[in-house]
């Protein structure tokens, strides 16, 4: 009997020892630099406007920077719901094939502004629950915050955990890529209001 139970236990270890899987060092370390960066560009790009230049719209069917502001604010709540979602679910890696983006890609396409999108009627400027842009922003700092400590250290299986979209399927962790490459894309927004030959000098 002792034996046997000698025999057994480096098995046992070796059962304790084993790390449920993850994303790699080099993939947090390009979700926590994404999701940094992009946060300190919606920042800079606002930084220091008036009133006017904050509600400064070029057309009437085209944002202000105050509006793409919310924007980003409202989806980056409403993204992560969705992923957060997929997390707290069972994994579902059979879905994987059904993944037709890499995540360079994907990240690609989220930040090219070439190429438009219509958003949902939820994630519209008008149509979210901020008042004022001070609201907005500290919404957005306030989530993108505890999104980059939660991937500084989940151990969650984000690529085996799929999220299935309207307009595409993506693992959890190119999910949060989205989230850091959908400010991004709005920030290119707002410089666009500004550099429009109407935008107000102060």
């Amino acid at each position: 009997m002792k034996k046997i139970a000698f025999l057994l236990l480096p098995v046992l270890l070796f059962s304790f020892s084993i790390k449920p899987a993850t994303i790699s060092d080099k993939e947090r370390k390009d979700a926590i630099d994404l999701l940094q960066k992009t946060e300190q560009g919606v920042l800079d790009a606002i930084n220091g406007l008036s009133d006017a230049q904050l509600k400064y719209k070029p057309a009437p069917d085209r944002w202000s920077v105050e509006e793409c502001v919310k924007h980003i604010a409202i989806t980056e709540q409403e993204l992560w719901q969705m992923t957060n979602g997929a997390i707290q679910t069972p994994a579902n890696p059979d879905k994987r094939a059904d993944i037709k983006a890499t995540d360079e890609q994907m990240l690609k396409g989220i930040e090219d502004r070439s190429h438009k999108v219509k958003t949902a009627p939820q994630m519209e400027p008008q149509n979210t629950p901020f008042k004022s842009l001070q609201e907005a922003l500290e919404s957005f700092k306030t989530n993108r915050e505890k999104l980059i400590e939660y991937v500084k250290g989940t151990q969650d299986d984000l690529r085996n955990h799929v999220v299935i979209l309207p307009f595409g399927t993506y693992d959890s962790y190119q999910m949060i890529l989205f989230i850091g490459g959908h400010s991004n894309r709005h920030t290119q927004q707002i410089e666009e209001v500004k550099a429009d030959k109407g935008y107000p000098k102060n």
